[in-house]
């Protein structure tokens, strides 16, 4: 069996949406997106035709602090009194609902998300709209101050990387499927080279990239910044450089990048672009340090992707691909994480 699959009753689980959420007239459909490999999220239609989403945490033993559905319920209610979009939040079990683990309900948008960052099938004009709202957004999502959304204690204050560098070494760990020599290097060498924290704190989402937005189907308008169980409180550098890492990363990689897209023929912008809007747009100077936060992103995420395929290898994987893929995917990120603290050296 599945172990990824959650076990339910429709008619319990219908019962229970009509009794928590207003407007709900029974459950008529449930779908589940194929897209995505964290948090399983289905498509909901009820008997007047009105269409939700709801997210669940996978059923299984998961890694500690993993899967926050309550964290994106929290941040996602929070945000919606700002500028930055997210889709209105209706409901939050608790971890004994019908789907067997706790869940959230939101609704649902008609939009569009975009798999490859290349935007092969738009215009340049639409790519540099896009990419322009991505980072403005960014720098929207930033400038929120915590405390006045509620949010004054979503994360432990101080010492950001050092807490982050702790956290993703003993995740990984945790979840290691084979012996890695390039992250043993690049864990090490972030331990040896960790910034000083210098004050700044803003809500940071964690996992912020093209594919976790949602778009008006007709232009370059964002609607929705989605997945949001990697949010906390953090140094907003460490969401810039994520984003950033996607401009590093090939094509063909489990995760689309634009390293190998002529992105000045096709109107995005490169690195250094990116990185001086946001700096514009929030009124701040350029970061220093800055190869410290593309090795940390690159190890971060190589870290996520192992728990991935060690949930994977377990039957426990909301989306489990390829393990092949997933295994390169993850050598090449530790593999970039530490080319990109040697060249420093140079």
């Amino acid at each position: 069996m599945n172990k990824s699959l959650h076990e339910y009753d429709p008619a319990v689980l219908s019962t229970y949406l009509e009794k928590h959420i207003t407007g709900f007239s029974g459950l008529a459909n449930i779908t589940r997106f194929s897209d995505g490999q964290s948090n399983p999220t289905y498509k909901l239609s009820d008997k007047s035709g009105s269409n939700y989403v709801l997210r669940a945490k996978p059923p299984g033993n998961l890694l500690k602090s993993a899967h926050a559905v309550d964290r994106e319920f929290r941040v996602m209610t929070a945000l919606a009194k700002t500028a930055v979009p997210v889709p209105k939040m209706l409901h939050l079990s608790d971890d004994k609902s019908p789907m067997g683990t706790q869940f959230l309900v939101m609704e649902y948008l008609s939009g569009t998300v975009f798999w490859d960052p290349a935007l092969p099938a738009k215009s340049n004009s639409f790519r540099t709209k896009a990419y322009s709202k991505l980072v403005e957004t960014l720098a929207t999502l930033h400038d929120v101050d915590p405390q006045l959304v509620n949010l004054g204690d979503f994360g432990r204050p101080g010492n950001y990387f050092g807490r982050q560098v702790s956290r993703w070494t003993s995740q990984y760990r945790a979840a290691q499927t084979q012996v890695r020599p390039d992250m043993d290097w690049t864990i090490d060498w972030l331990s040896r080279n960790l910034v000083e924290d210098d004050g700044q704190v803003s809500i940071v989402h964690g996992d912020y990239r093209l594919d976790n937005v949602m778009f008006d189907p007709q232009s370059p308008k964002m609607i929705a910044v989605l997945d949001w169980e990697l949010s906390t409180l953090g140094h907003p550098f460490a969401d810039l450089a994520y984003q950033c890492m996607g401009l590093r990363l090939p094509q063909d990689s489990l995760i689309k990048g634009l390293d190998t897209i002529d992105r000045e023929a096709k109107g995005i912008p490169d690195e250094a672009e990116y990185v001086a809007q946001y700096c514009a747009l929030r009124g701040i100077g350029s970061p220093k340090n800055w190869t410290f936060y593309m090795v940390f992103s690159f190890f971060r995420l190589a870290a996520i992707l192992e728990g991935v395929l060690y949930r994977a290898q377990s039957g426990n994987a909301s989306n489990p691909k390829g393990m092949g893929a997933m295994q390169l995917a993850i050598t090449t990120l530790a593999q970039t994480a530490k080319a990109t603290a040697q060249e420093t050296r140079r």
